[in-house]
């Protein structure tokens, strides 16, 4: 199994918090309301908590991704797809 982790697209983001709601397990906010999301991979037990949070941002800033730094395209967030 590949390890998956949650990125932020800190130019798309503006700060509504709904990440943090939904999954404070990885998302904490700065001061500002930003995310600050975990470094660690993706526990595998939060994997559909993880992925509908990536769906639900409203400014689409959030991917979940198997390579640290690299960002998924929206169709591998796609259920019923893999990547990686």
């Amino acid at each position: 199994m590949s390890r998956r982790y949650l990125h932020v697209d800190p130019t798309l983001c503006v700060g509504h918090r709904l990440c943090a709601e939904m999954l404070p397990e990885l998302v904490t906010v700065d001061d500002f309301g930003y995310p600050i999301i975990s470094p660690e991979p993706v526990p595998r037990h939060l994997g559909r908590l993880v992925r509908r949070t990536v769906g639900a941002c409203p400014a689409l800033a959030l991917s979940l991704d198997g390579t640290p730094g690299r960002r998924a395209s929206r169709d591998e967030l796609r259920p019923g797809t893999t990547s990686g």
